[in-house]
């Protein structure tokens, strides 16, 4: 579980990092995608409803957009995991999916 965690947060620190020095200066039809949405999103989707890692991806993702950004510190943090809640709640409402 904390081996988890640790590999989320070196991830998402890579991803950031990543994200805000390298990729900007390779915009794709003048657009950077935010691949730290697109993996909290992933994350999200491809765990069972039940677990909260996805939960802990989107605040550890939305804080290290945070540190690496111009926004008030909380910004992304906040988005991302209104997000990752929104997704888990759809999820364990109103997709049924088989047991693995």
């Amino acid at each position: 579980m904390i081996k988890r965690f640790l590999i989320l947060i070196a991830g998402f620190y890579f991803l950031a990092l990543l994200q805000t020095s390298f990729f900007i200066h390779f915009p794709l039809a003048g657009l950077v995608p935010n691949f730290i949405l697109i993996s909290v999103f992933l994350i999200n989707i491809l765990e069972k409803p039940q677990k909260n890692a996805g939960i802990f991806a989107g605040f550890i993702g939305g804080f290290f957009l945070d540190i690496f950004s111009s926004n008030p510190i909380g910004f992304y943090a906040l988005i991302l995991l209104g997000l990752s809640l929104l997704t888990k709640i759809i999820f364990r409402k109103y997709v049924w999916a088989p047991v693995r």
